[in-house]
């Protein structure tokens, strides 16, 4: 009996999926357990594993196209039946089903980029670099929760006309080139110039896979004595005298609105500590050093993703989550790490990490984070977390306040540790200090209860040897 593959909902608020690649073919085999197809969801792109062993029957979602939760994209023949005769009983009959109707509070679909002058707004940016922090709402930045609802109507690639000098190399009739939506988006977030790709999606679309492999043609060189010994790369610029609208993504929309409602709604305060890691500077060198075998190289964010999973353990008041029936409190530590990409931020969870050692956090996170920079997420990977972590260290900020990522009650902003002049004694000398800002919910959280959690924290990170106690 030939089995329907459905749009899976990957996380509690998706209403609806878009199917980003097809990794199998009608006509292929496939194994049950294999990766099928890649689906966007309203937080970030996973692949779906077939359930079922057969053939494929039939695709009748597209790449670049959208269907609501627990609708058909495909048809699996199972057992002795002829795929063939599959798709022309389910292909069509999927298809021409009407699809919901948008609900009346579904916002109303993004604009399309408004560039008065294509030539000049083409692409002569080179791709921006993926920056990666430790969790949360850097910023105003990247939270996992949302309420937005989408309409169930399904959208259809549309042809886009190739930007002046392109190639027009065949993506659909006239020169002009047939795109997904997706793939649209992060070809302007690049820079791509969509009439140099060459589609492999149904009919040479241009997919998600064909933008991200890309690779421009090397510009012919110049000769020896004229080529310059090293030349900047320029950010890219909108033309003097022109505007650009970029819409707003899923991803965005689903940030703007759950940042919002957390300052509206939480009541935030925040307690900021400065932490002497002169110490556990120095052991990590040392343990890097041992580590260099295992291919594993700690950072300070490790050490500090483990003191907060210790003292979240002894504080349990600040691992939880807030509503209106009360407060829950969590035994397991789920600690949320941020992956910045074009759209904004994604935030695994690193999940039991307070069951976990330095090496194990530093193997697993790092997995983690190349699946999601890769749009290679497990279901497992995403949350509910129990508190976050956002970390701008990297970045140089010197002290920060993050937002809180509901419904958990507390939030630690981490910055860069560098080297201060601080009093020992009666003497100044130059230490490595760290600033943390704790923001939490008053609602469930008390000024004493987060002095407290910080206190452990820093005598965590002062004497990491008591991580072990």
């Amino acid at each position: 009996m030939p089995a329907a593959i459905t749009m899976p909902q990957q996380t509690d608020t998706m209403t609806e999926g878009t199917v980003v690649k097809w990794h199998k073919n009608e006509g292929d085999k496939v194994k049950a357990g294999e990766i099928i197809v890649d689906i966007e969801t309203d937080k970030a792109t996973m692949e779906v594993e077939a359930m079922d062993a057969g053939t494929l029957a039939a695709i009748v979602v597209a790449a670049g196209e959208k269907t609501p939760v627990g609708s058909p994209i495909a048809w699996l023949a199972t057992g002795s039946e002829n795929p063939a005769d599959i798709k022309k009983q389910k292909a069509a009959g999927s298809r021409s089903a009407p699809a919901p109707a948008a609900p009346a509070s579904a916002p109303a679909a993004p604009a399309k980029v408004e560039v008065t002058n294509l030539a000049s707004a083409g692409a002569t940016s080179g791709p921006r670099g993926t920056a990666l922090t430790f969790a949360g709402a850097s910023m105003g930045e990247g939270h996992q929760s949302s309420d937005v609802g989408h309409g169930a109507t399904r959208e259809k690639p549309t042809p886009v006309p190739p930007l002046p000098g392109g190639n027009g190399n065949g993506h659909g009739d006239g020169g002009r080139i047939f795109a997904s939506p997706l793939a649209k988006r992060i070809a302007a977030d690049k820079g791509i110039d969509l009439s140099q790709i060459r589609g492999t999606g149904p009919g040479g679309r241009v997919v998600q896979s064909d933008v991200v492999n890309f690779k421009p043609a090397a510009p012919p060189q110049a000769s020896p004595e004229k080529k310059p010994a090293e030349r900047a790369e320029l950010p890219a610029r909108v033309a003097s005298g022109e505007n650009e609208l970029i819409p707003h993504s899923k991803m965005r929309t689903v940030i703007a609105r759950s940042l919002q409602k957390s300052k509206q709604t939480i009541p935030h305060f925040y307690e900021t500590i400065d932490v002497d890691v002169e110490e556990l500077s120095a052991i990590r060198v040392r343990m890097n050093e041992l580590l260099k075998s295992e291919n594993i190289k700690l950072s300070i964010s490790d050490f500090v993703a483990k003191a907060v999973a210790v003292a979240l353990v002894k504080h349990p008041a600040l691992n939880a989550h807030y509503s209106d029936d009360g407060i829950t409190r969590f035994g397991d530590v789920n600690l949320g790490i941020a992956v910045a990409i074009p759209d904004g931020l994604i935030v695994p969870v690193l999940r039991n990490i307070d069951q976990m050692g330095l090496k194990e956090i530093r193997v697993r996170s790092e997995a983690m984070i190349q699946r999601a920079r890769a749009a290679k997420q497990k279901k497992e990977d995403l949350g509910p977390g129990t508190f976050t972590i956002s970390n701008l260290g990297t970045y140089g900020i010197r002290e920060f306040s993050a937002i809180i990522n509901p419904p958990e009650v507390a939030i630690l902003a981490v910055a860069s540790a560098e080297k201060r002049p601080v009093i020992r004694g009666d003497a100044i000398v130059a230490r490595t200090m760290l600033t943390m800002t704790l923001s939490a919910d008053h609602r469930a959280v008390d000024g004493a209860t987060a002095a407290e959690f910080l206190r452990t924290l820093k005598g965590l990170l002062q004497e990491p040897a008591m991580m072990l106690a």
